[in-house]
């Protein structure tokens, strides 16, 4: 099946260079180009892509914003392509319902499989982000117990179990194997925990894991 791509970016030799590696794949199709967030939006409620590659700092409506809008309406799954990875914009993007971060140092092989991965239903976050987000939790206090909010305390012990797998960043095919079922049936919990915790990404998911104190 053909993954059909939206790239959003100010900077049109940047867009020309995505779709340049984006189409080296006979899997993958751009169908379109937005110069700004609010073109994004708007070109994602026409062509309802798979993957939308969101820049973080455009003029007008920026990415974050944009993202939160395309996801909140389910137009799409939203990959973050930035230069930046500063706290605001990372977890900016991520809360707004991001299903992966990626830096634009990224080469063109590890772009190609987020690609793949969003559009699959995965979530990914660069390393150098990772490394940032759990540094961000392990600066809480040791002694405090975290709080576990009411959603997350009405779930099912296998849907928590599945939400812990979710703060360790595992696939379906990992949350499978950890806990001994099909990746069918690992695919269903993630959907129902999304569902039950009112998340649009497994990121956001892993976050609300974390600060939990499920992962």
């Amino acid at each position: 099946m053909t993954i059909r791509v939206l790239i959003a970016d100010d900077h049109a030799a940047i867009r020309s260079g995505l779709r340049l590696i984006l189409e080296a794949d006979e899997d993958v199709a751009v169908v379109a180009e937005a110069a700004d967030g609010a073109s994004a939006v708007t070109n994602a409620r026409a062509l309802r892509p798979d993957v939308v590659l969101m820049d973080i700092r455009m003029p007008g409506t920026d990415g974050i914003a944009a993202t939160r809008a395309i996801v909140t309406d389910g137009l799409a799954d939203v990959l973050v392509l930035t230069t930046f990875d500063l706290d605001e914009y990372v977890f900016g993007a991520l809360r707004a319902g991001a299903a992966g971060f990626l830096l634009k140092t990224a080469d063109a092989a590890t772009l190609l499989d987020a690609v793949r991965r969003v559009a699959a239903g995965e979530g990914v976050v660069a390393p150098e982000v990772t490394r940032r987000l759990l540094a961000a939790f392990a600066q809480a206090p040791e002694h405090v117990e975290p709080e576990v909010p009411a959603d997350v305390a009405a779930l099912t012990d296998r849907e928590r179990e599945v939400l812990a797998g979710l703060g360790q960043g595992l696939s379906n095919a990992g949350l499978a194997q950890a806990l001994h079922i099909s990746e069918a049936t690992a695919k269903t919990h993630v959907s129902r925990v999304l569902a039950k915790l009112g998340c649009t990404s497994r990121v956001q998911a892993a976050i609300r894991a974390r600060e939990a104190g499920l992962a």
